[in-house]
């Protein structure tokens, strides 16, 4: 399974950046995915969840109102990050989660992309 994201760069504070991740090599399917960020010195948190199933969501309180995730085709996601803030800058990392294969069932990650917001 490889997972492959896109979208980060750098943008001035209270921009706007989309990210969005495609999973493949799964031929079951993914039902939920996230995204992590990991800002230099700083443990990687969790920023936002989409269960494909039902359409639950979940999101860090620090991002409620400015991120959605959302599920923009089969085993892709979007991260649509508006009103930028500098503490957003970090690497983005998408995970994909009890992703099911013939091989059994395991959790994947991204390879990260960089969100980098100047004041």
């Amino acid at each position: 399974v490889q997972l492959v994201e896109s979208g980060g760069g750098l943008v001035q504070s209270g921009g706007s950046l989309r990210l969005s991740c495609s999973a493949s090599g799964t031929a079951f399917g993914v039902n939920t995915m996230g995204w992590f960020r990991q800002a230099p010195g700083k443990q990687r948190e969790l920023v936002a969840t989409l269960t494909i199933t039902g359409g639950s969501t979940t999101y860090a309180d620090s991002v409620k109102g400015r991120f959605t995730i959302s599920r923009t085709a089969k085993n892709t996601v979007s991260l649509q990050m508006n009103s930028l803030k500098p503490e957003d800058t970090a690497v983005y990392y998408c995970k994909a989660f009890q992703v099911r294969t013939f091989e059994g069932v395991a959790d994947y990650w991204g390879q990260g992309t960089q969100v980098t917001v100047s004041s």
